[in-house]
């Protein structure tokens, strides 16, 4: 199979269900998103961090490829004439997000009590952090005006909320493992 398909040559794309779009589709937008913030959770891992976090920013970029599959499948494209789910492995689960919670609440009662904003940085793997974040909820935005337009699964954005918790969370963890200084933002 040949990376280069050219059907993207004149700035057209297809959807999973065959829809061609413009690269300049907003479901395009925000799994093109997912995509930058799946690469910047690899970069995180090949920062030196714990084995725990490591295994579960694995688990995350795995559940963002399910992430992207929704988002690149418009609702009307998941169901057969025969009222059978096209792609039934490509749904946002609640485990995917309780597992984010727990992550979140466990991280939470090792760090100090946040009184203040945070500024992002102190260390190159704290900065790649708020990277992350900073592009989840860049994600989230986009599938947020997605919905003002066609239906999207409402489990989509509570991952991406909850992701871009647990971002903030890791790295304020990370800054405490690299002992770092966390400069606390007071207007």
């Amino acid at each position: 199979m040949k990376i280069y398909t050219k059907t993207g040559d004149k700035g057209m794309t297809g959807l999973f269900g065959g829809t061609r779009v413009s690269k300049s589709n907003l479901r395009i937008d925000s799994y093109g998103s997912v995509d930058e913030l799946n690469s910047f959770l690899g970069l995180i891992r090949d920062q030196k961090i714990d084995k725990h976090t490591l295994d579960s920013i694995i688990e995350i970029q795995k559940n963002l490829f399910v992430v992207g599959a929704v988002l690149a499948t418009p609702i009307e494209k998941k169901i057969l004439k025969n009222g059978k789910k096209r792609l039934a492995n490509t749904k946002v689960t609640d485990e995917m997000i309780l597992f984010l919670e727990s992550e979140i609440d466990s991280i939470e009662e090792t760090l100090p009590k946040i009184t203040h904003f945070v500024l992002p940085g102190g260390h190159s793997t704290v900065s790649y952090c708020h990277i992350a974040r900073s592009i989840c909820r860049r994600a989230e935005r986009l599938v947020v005006k997605i919905s003002e337009y066609e239906e999207i699964e409402d489990s989509v954005l509570v991952y991406l909320n909850r992701l871009s918790d647990y971002l903030f969370v890791l790295a304020r963890k990370l800054t405490f493992d690299n002992k770092a200084t966390e400069i606390k933002w007071i207007p």
